[in-house]
């Protein structure tokens, strides 16, 4: 299943994301739950997906930075909003990112309360790689706990984002190795190794990421693609949709289910 996140299209809005995506053959949508007000209505997420005849694979829970307001202040609180909205709408993913280290309180009991919310929901929280924040070139600041990297935690779902680990100078297949069934869900961009988090158009980078679908396939993988990519720098919708038809036939050529 090769989809499309919402935030592909941003500044534009949830809705013409899932135009975007029936017009240009993607198999479904994630939801990213942000500042776009009607990303936070599940009636209106649903009606979309009905109308465009579109599923929703994944909802990605509202943990970035500018998001921090979107469905309250307790982290706790908007993961179950998060699943919540996943069973109105038949997703069957949140995406979750690791607390902030200013998060403490959550934090201590992250790993063992995302284990207590897929057993109590059904539903599996995919927490995501992120990437240490760099304070010069040569050194990094761990702003994530128990840390950025879900290798390194006893996590049963996780998404690789191949944009974080441009970042973080990681490979993504390594940590595909490491994460072995426990990787769930996958998105798929690209980096050129800038501190920025691009979220390239799969290929313009230098993560591989022709060498990771491969490698995907030849493990047979058969979790959530989800192109997420950044296109807030496309003059016109015609270039926009020319970033989301290269990326979607990327995806398709170099993976075979």
């Amino acid at each position: 299943m090769v989809a499309l996140s919402t935030a592909s299209v941003y500044p534009e809005s949830s809705a013409h994301a899932f135009a975007y995506a029936k017009s240009l053959g993607y198999d479904a949508v994630e939801v990213m739950v942000g500042i776009d007000a009607l990303s936070q209505q599940t009636a209106a997420v649903k009606q979309l997906s009905d109308h465009h005849e579109l599923p929703i694979c994944a909802i990605h829970s509202p943990c970035l930075l500018f998001t921090q307001r979107v469905w309250g202040t307790d982290p706790w609180g908007k993961l179950e909003r998060s699943a919540e909205m996943a069973h109105a709408v038949g997703a069957d993913v949140v995406v979750v990112h690791p607390p902030f280290r200013w998060q403490r309180e959550y934090a201590a009991g992250f790993v063992d309360g995302i284990a207590a919310m897929e057993e109590s929901t059904g539903l599996a929280f995919a927490v995501e790689n992120m990437y240490p924040w760099r304070a010069s070139p040569r050194r990094g600041v761990e702003m994530y706990l128990p840390g950025w990297d879900p290798s390194e935690e006893n996590y049963a779902n996780t998404t690789v984002d191949l944009s974080h680990a441009a970042i973080a100078q990681t490979s993504p297949v390594e940590m595909a190795e490491r994460l072995g069934d426990r990787l769930r869900h996958v998105h798929l961009t690209d980096g050129s190794g800038s501190p920025k988090d691009e979220h390239l158009v799969p290929g313009r980078g230098a993560m591989d990421a022709q060498g990771f679908l491969e490698y995907l396939s030849s493990v047979r993988f058969t979790g959530h693609i989800v192109l997420e990519i950044n296109t807030r720098k496309a003059s016109t919708r015609e270039e926009r949709d020319a970033d989301l038809r290269e990326s979607r036939d990327f995806a398709r050529m170099h993976f075979r289910a």
